[in-house]
C-alpha cells in the first residue's frame, strides 16, 4: 500500500472486530499504526494488544478495571483511561487519523460522535450509532466534512456496487442475510431454542450480542436503518434477500435493470480491510472465492412472522424521532435476557414490540436526546421482562 502511515483509534479492539483490524494491522505495519485502544472487561486480551501495539492511550469501562490494567502494564509507556471520558479522550486523540468504531451497541454513539466531531474520518461497524442517532450523525458528518467507511460487510458491498455509479440511478439496494441458524426452523421449534442453539451461527464468526440479533434477524433490521441513512434512501428502498451461502454480500439494482453486486468468501477482513484502505485495496492473504465449488445460490424472502424483529425495525424508522433509540434499548435489554436464560428466544421481539407501544415519541435535536429515550427503553423492557411478559 501507498502512502503516508495511517494512526488508527479502535473502539472495542478486544471484540471480533477489533481483534481482526489488530491483525490486518499487524499484517502491513508500514501502513498503520495504533495510537489509542478501548475495551469493555477483557482486559487479559487488551494487556496482549497493549504489549504488542504500543497505544500511547488505552481505556476502558470502568475504573476498577483500569486498575488491573495499571497493575498489568507497569512499565509500559501508556495513558490509562476510564469510563465515558476515557472513550472520548481515545476518540479523538489528536495523533489518530481515522477511528474504529467496533463498539457494540448504543455504547459507541458517544465516542464516535466525539470522533466525528473532532473531525477524524470513521471506519464504522457500530450500527447503532446510525440506527439511535443517524440524523444527527450524518448531518456532523456533512458539517466536519469527515469521510465515513462502512465496516458492515451488507454495507461494504452497497458501497462498494455504487462506486462510479450515480446515486439518482439507484432503484433500491438488496442486503443479503443468512438467515442465521434458524432460518427452517418451525414456530413450535423456536419455543424452545437455547442461547448455545442461537450462539452457532453457520457462517460468520461474530460475538455474543450480533449472533443473537443474527438468530432473530434484529440484526438485519438494524442494517436496513443503518443503510436508509449511510445511503440516504427511505426504507422502500432498502430490501432484504435471504441468502444462506452468504457469498453475495449485498447488491444495488439500477433503474435500468443492472445489479451490481460484491461476492467474497464470509471473512470480515475483507471489509474491515477496504474501510481501512479505501480507496485502495490490501493484498490479504485469505482463501479465494471458488464459485465452481459453491455450485448455487440460493435467496428468499425472510419471513416475518417467524422473525418480527425485521417488521419491527422497518416501523421503528418509519416512526422515527425518538422511536429508533427505543427498540434499539429495549432489544440490548431483551437479548442480555435471553442469554441470561430470563426470557425465551421468542420473547425478545415481543419485549421490544410493548416497549415501543408505550414510548411517547420525541423529535431527535440532540445526543442528549436520544440518550434519554435509550435510557428510558431500558428501563422499560427491563420492567417488562421482571413482570412478565403479558
Amino acid at each position: 500500500m501507498t502512502g503516508p502511515m495511517k494512526n488508527l483509534t479502535i473502539l472495542g479492539s478486544t471484540g471480533s472486530i477489533g481483534v481482526s483490524t489488530l491483525q490486518i494491522v499487524e499484517s502491513f505495519p508500514d501502513a498503520y499504526r495504533v495510537v489509542a485502544l478501548t475495551a469493555g472487561n477483557n482486559i487479559d486480551l487488551l494487556v496482549e494488544q497493549v504489549c504488542k501495539f504500543r497505544p500511547q492511550l488505552v481505556a476502558v469501562v470502568s475504573e476498577q478495571g483500569a486498575e488491573r490494567l495499571a497493575k498489568r502494564l507497569q512499565g509500559q509507556d501508556v495513558e490509562i483511561l476510564s469510563g465515558v471520558e476515557g472513550l472520548i479522550r481515545c476518540a479523538t486523540h489528536d495523533a489518530s487519523d481515522m477511528v474504529v468504531a467496533a463498539i457494540v451497541g448504543a455504547a459507541g454513539l458517544v465516542p464516535t460522535m466525539a470522533a466525528i466531531k473532532a473531525g477524524k474520518d470513521i471506519a464504522l461497524a457500530n450500527k447503532e450509532t446510525l440506527v439511535t442517532a443517524g440524523s444527527l450523525v450524518m448531518d456532523e458528518v456533512a458539517r466536519q466534512g469527515v469521510t465515513m467507511i462502512p465496516v458492515d460487510s451488507e454495507h461494504s458491498a452497497v458501497f462498494q456496487s455504487l462506486a462510479g455509479q450515480r446515486s439518482e440511478d439507484v432503484r433500491r439496494i438488496i442486503l443479503t442475510a443468512s438467515g442465521g441458524p434458524f432460518r427452517q426452523h418451525s414456530l413450535q421449534q423456536l419455543k424452545s431454542v437455547t442461547p448455545a442453539d442461537a450462539l452457532a451461527h453457520p457462517n460468520w464468526n461474530m460475538g455474543n450480542k450480533i449472533s443473537i440479533d443474527s438468530a432473530t434477524m434484529m440484526n438485519k433490521g438494524l442494517e436496513v436503518i443503518e443503510a436508509c441513512w449511510l445511503f440516504n434512501l427511505p426504507a422502500e428502498q432498502v430490501a432484504v434477500h435471504i441468502h444462506p451461502e452468504s457469498i453475495i454480500h449485498s447488491m444495488v439494482e439500477y433503474k435500468d435493470g443492472a445489479v451490481l453486486a460484491q461476492l467474497g468468501v464470509p471473512d470480515m477482513k475483507t471489509p474491515i480491510a477496504y474501510a481501512l484502505s479505501w480507496p485502495q485495496r490490501l493484498p490479504l492473504d485469505l482463501q479465494p472465492l471458488d464459485l465452481c465449488r459453491a455450485e448455487k445460490l440460493t435467496f428468499a424472502e425472510p419471513d416475518l412472522e417467524r422473525f418480527p424483529c425485521l417488521q419491527l425495525a422497518y416501523q421503528a424508522f418509519a416512526a422515527g424521532g425518538t422511536v429508533p433509540a427505543v427498540m434499539n434499548a429495549a432489544n440490548e435489554v431483551a437479548v442480555e435476557a435471553f442469554l441470561q436464560q430470563r426470557l425465551d428466544f421468542l420473547g425478545i421481539p415481543k419485549v421490544i414490540e410493548q416497549v415501543v407501544a408505550r414510548h411517547q415519541r420525541e423529535e431527535l435535536v440532540a445526543i442528549d436526546k436520544v440518550l434519554q429515550a435509550d435510557l428510558a427503553g431500558r428501563q422499560e423492557a427491563r420492567n417488562l421482562i421482571r413482570e412478565g411478559l403479558k
